[in-house]
């Protein structure tokens, strides 16, 4: 498996193309958002925290695109596990991808999981899977925010992230974390 890459703002993100439920591929260099992408990667199927996350984003879905943020949901399950999520957790109108590589969840510093069997709600995790992570990528690749976890909870709120681009937005507030070297930065 590839190293842990971390991401910094203000530089590209690496290349992102999965396969979507109800078919075709969703490719960010594809993609054409008025102010950003939102790319969420969740654990799976078998998670019921992410179940819950991702509703609630589906309920919130037409205030990001109001505010010019495009919205993709990826996760390292396959298709007919990713197919069965969606159905589940009602997520009628977001993009849901599948069969992201463990070595490109790598390179987004996404952290990686071992299955420790049926969770609580009695689904079978996969042998490896990729933890939570949130990126808003501008429209030219670069990355602006971005958030990593190694557990399924304490996720950041789609509320106050709502109420942050509000913020940035009005403000042309810069990525912050910017700075790849601090001894050499002035």
């Amino acid at each position: 498996m590839s190293k842990l890459t971390p991401l910094f703002p203000r530089q590209p993100v690496p290349n992102l193309d999965v396969a979507t439920v109800g078919g075709g591929r969703w490719k960010l260099s594809g993609q054409t958002p008025e102010n950003f992408t939102m790319v969420v990667f969740y654990r799976g199927q078998h998670c019921p925290i992410c179940g819950r996350y991702l509703a609630d984003l589906e309920r919130k879905l037409a205030q990001f695109k109001e505010k010019g943020v495009d919205v993709v949901v990826i996760s390292s399950d396959d298709e007919a596990r990713a197919t069965q999520a969606k159905a589940d957790w009602n997520l009628e109108n977001v993009t849901v991808g599948y069969g992201l590589e463990l070595d490109k969840a790598r390179e987004w510093g996404l952290y990686i999981s071992s299955g420790r069997g049926k969770t609580s709600i009695g689904i079978e995790e996969p042998a490896l899977f990729s933890e939570p992570g949130l990126f808003l990528v501008r429209p030219d690749g670069e990355l602006y925010f971005g958030t990593v976890q190694t557990m399924p909870f304490a996720r950041p709120n789609f509320a106050e992230i709502l109420g942050a681009i509000d913020f940035v937005l009005a403000n042309n507030y810069p990525g912050r974390g910017e700075v790849l070297d601090h001894n050499s930065a002035g």
